[in-house]
């Protein structure tokens, strides 16, 4: 099963990093956030990734050109007129990864359609590229298969910050709606798994994901919550990447499953 993730927005809120590079790029613990999610699904063997890539889509690609040699312990032999590359050690992961650019200004939804020709027919898992966890993606599967249902969102108590779920006992979304004050219900954290009807319900780059297509899905009754209990965090903030940070230094980083 692919793993997309969303990679592809401006990051404004964090524009001290994300002024040089997409925000999944910026560094946690000496590597950018993305390969954290992506060492976390690799960890319960879903290894190929579809990478949404927009602004600064560049950096994203430029990184895993390099990749291998990041990652290896290289002898460049130029002795008597040579010029060879001897790979020692290579220490990379076993990952397919697909870098599309879904455009600089394409809203959410939109970077889901336009990477439809890679998905293909199959069901496919989905999040964004800023927030790690310690989430179970195994049982998260397991509960997918279980319902039968078009899309199953991880859900948080994370306070008040992001889009609201109603949710009932069966774990069937009810309602997704924007947040209000007072609200105090579970969020949505993405690690979502999508069955391939999702793209029928996304019209154009304009599309945010979070608004119609999974609002339409959740009042038609097919749209689940994965109740995750563990630990989660975004990076949306300097505030927050240096709280990650000082988990990771510390060796106290619960996302770290690997």
């Amino acid at each position: 099963m692919k793993v997309a993730i969303l990679a592809g927005g401006y990051g404004t809120r964090i524009s001290e990093e994300s002024q040089f590079k997409p925000k999944p790029m910026v560094e946690l613990g000496g590597m950018p956030i993305l390969l954290h999610i992506m060492k976390l699904y690799s960890y319960y063997g879903f290894n190929d990734f579809i990478i949404c890539a927009g602004y600064k889509q560049h950096v994203i690609k430029q990184y895993f050109a390099d990749y291998f040699l990041h990652t290896s312990d290289i002898t460049y032999d130029f002795s008597f007129g040579k010029n060879e590359v001897i790979v020692h050690h290579s220490m990379v992961e076993p990952w397919k990864v697909t870098v599309v650019d879904t455009g600089l200004n394409t809203m959410t939804g939109g970077r889901v359609k336009r990477i439809q020709e890679y998905i293909g027919k199959e069901p496919f898992m989905l999040t964004y590229g800023d927030g790690v966890s310690n989430i179970n993606i195994t049982k998260l599967l397991q509960f997918h298969k279980s319902h039968g249902k078009m899309v199953t969102m991880s859900s948080y108590n994370a306070g008040q910050r992001f889009g609201v779920l109603d949710i009932d006992q069966s774990g069937q979304i009810l309602e997704f709606r924007e947040k209000t004050k007072g609200d105090g219900n579970q969020i949505n954290i993405g690690f979502m798994v999508c069955q391939p009807e999702l793209f029928n319900y996304i019209k154009d780059d304009n599309t945010i994901l979070e608004k119609e297509p999974l609002e339409t899905i959740a009042k038609i009754g097919q749209l689940m919550a994965y109740k995750h209990n563990g630990f989660w965090q975004c990076m949306d903030t300097v505030r927050e990447k240096q709280q990650l940070e000082k988990l990771w230094s510390e060796g106290n980083a619960p996302w770290k499953v690997w």
